[in-house]
């Protein structure tokens, strides 16, 4: 059962983090990713838990500063770019990870030119995150062509030297160093007194956030860490496998904020 699951956390809630992925967590999936946003009975109880909680962040695809936009709640961390970058409760000024930052400009270079006409022609949408570039065809009117032409992409992008990461109808162009979700949350854990974690995802991405809460409490840094994967009709195997726990779709996340608020 999922409050007996999060017992530990609610027990001690100023030594506990509540970490959350965003899109298909608190904010449902939408056809147009610039569209996302989280609802206000959604941020009511993540309110709650933010003012109870010793840490509470939101661990992110997107730009920290798009991130926070969708929240809208400034007072918690958000760490965006899969632990690229981390924007502090309260602050302006976003902490960009030296080694991923010097590979921008080869990124952009390589994103709009392999953003041709042929591949816009086919609705593909771009999405400039700076250090990281991604593209999206959710909701296109001919998703089978499109993928075809992001494959291609992939396959040019891996040729150079640069990483590729799939998501759900997403490319993303990374630089060829250690980047993911888990590079994010252990910087966090790492900086503040918590002795259990919790981390709440959808999709493959959140799964290095999964191994790096299991590794702390390996290492002795937690006493205990949960992992919670959000189901969805578009649910990988593999993060149902892995999840200790599972809820249905940010209907059950809310319920989760609401159990941990109270």
């Amino acid at each position: 059962m999922l409050s007996e699951a999060m017992a530990p956390l609610r027990a001690d809630p100023a030594r506990s983090a509540v970490l959350l992925d965003i899109d298909g967590v608190l904010a449902p999936i939408v056809r147009h990713a610039e569209d996302a946003h989280v609802p206000e009975h959604t941020r009511a109880p993540l309110i709650a838990v933010a003012r109870k909680y010793g840490l509470v962040a939101c661990v992110s695809g997107r730009r920290a500063t798009t991130a926070r936009r969708i929240v809208s709640l400034g007072s918690i961390t958000y760490v965006g770019n899969h632990g690229a970058e981390i924007l502090r409760g309260g602050a302006t000024d976003i902490e960009l990870d030296p080694e991923v930052a010097r590979w921008a400009p080869q990124i952009r270079e390589f994103a709009e030119a392999a953003f041709s006409r042929d591949v816009q022609r086919l609705r593909v949408r771009a999405e400039d995150k700076d250090v990281i570039r991604a593209f999206h065809w959710r909701g296109v009117p001919d998703e089978e062509a499109a993928e075809a032409a992001v494959r291609e992409i992939a396959k040019r992008a891996e040729e150079t030297g640069l990483v590729t990461h799939w998501g759900r109808k997403v490319l993303e162009i990374r630089p060829p160093v250690d980047l993911n979700k888990g590079r994010g949350v252990r910087t966090l854990l790492g900086e503040t007194a918590v002795d259990a974690a919790l981390y709440v995802g959808d999709d493959t991405t959140d799964l290095d956030a999964f191994a790096a809460l299991r590794e702390l409490v390996s290492e002795g840094a937690l006493r205990t860490a949960l992992c919670v994967g959000v189901r969805s009709d578009e649910t990988p195997d593999a993060l149902e496998e892995e999840a200790d726990v599972l809820v249905d779709g940010p209907p059950g996340v809310r319920t989760l904020l609401s159990t941990l608020a109270a």
